[in-house]
């Protein structure tokens, strides 16, 4: 496992002084953008080599909430590579080793001159070692049902806060959009994302709401012409 070790800052928190769920999940990011640094096929090796890893799904348990000067120890581990996918597995934990988030993330490798999904290969996966066991985070379906009736939220315009590298919206910036959309107030216990679509500067997203009778909330971001970005599935919890 590949880990490296922070500290909740006052700037990450939330109005309860607990790491907030974008800032979960820009650790979890980081923290396997430095592994693929620190092995030799990190942003620069991608982007001459015209490849990209993009993100297909999250699956996030969040166990409890880190508070304002925890310290992390954050860490991630691949798990399997199959066909145009990698697996990858993320905790968050605490200093005495317990576990504060866990997640498991499907990624795909993309050809940027092709403009399509590609196979992966040894020279992809052999810099990240030999495959580590994946968590056992329960079950999940495949794909998150789409609600046939749901609630429209406010509009969400993309704009250049919302971007990352690859001039796309952040993959966390999508949970985030889905977060302001369901009722203030409660706390999210976890998160499953698939990714559809890159959105892109200027595009408008359009939030469609489901209430689940399991305290659960699906968010799907769609556009006007019926396009989905994501569809994000939050399930709220005690605090």
């Amino acid at each position: 496992m590949y880990t490296f070790n922070s500290r909740v800052r006052y700037s990450e928190t939330d109005e309860e002084g607990r790491l907030t769920v974008t800032g979960i999940i820009n650790y979890m990011q980081d923290c396997s953008t430095f592994h693929s640094e620190d092995v030799g096929v990190g942003v620069g090796y991608l982007d001459a080599s015209r490849k990209i890893w993009l993100l297909s799904s999250w699956q996030i348990v969040i166990d409890r909430y880190p508070k304002l000067g925890d310290r992390l120890v954050v860490g991630t581990w691949h798990n399997d590579f199959k066909g145009i996918y990698g697996y990858r597995n993320f905790v968050l934990r605490d200093a005495d080793g317990g576990d504060f988030v866990r997640a498991a993330s499907v990624w795909f490798l993309y050809d940027l001159e092709k403009g399509q999904p590609i196979r992966v290969t040894t020279e992809d996966t052999a810099p990240y070692g030999e495959p580590e066991p994946r968590l056992d985070l329960g079950k999940a379906p495949r794909k998150i049902p789409v609600p046939d009736r749901y609630e429209t939220a406010e509009p969400v315009t993309v704009n250049r806060h919302h971007l990352d590298t690859n001039h796309h919206v952040n993959n966390a910036q999508y949970v985030e959009m889905a977060r302001e959309a369901v009722p203030a107030g409660i706390t999210i216990r976890e998160i499953r994302v698939d990714y559809k679509k890159a959105a892109v500067l200027s595009d408008v997203i359009v939030p469609r709401v489901t209430r689940g009778e399991d305290h659960s909330y699906t968010v799907v971001l769609g556009n006007g012409a019926g396009e989905v970005y994501a569809v994000v599935w939050l399930l709220a919890g005690d605090r």
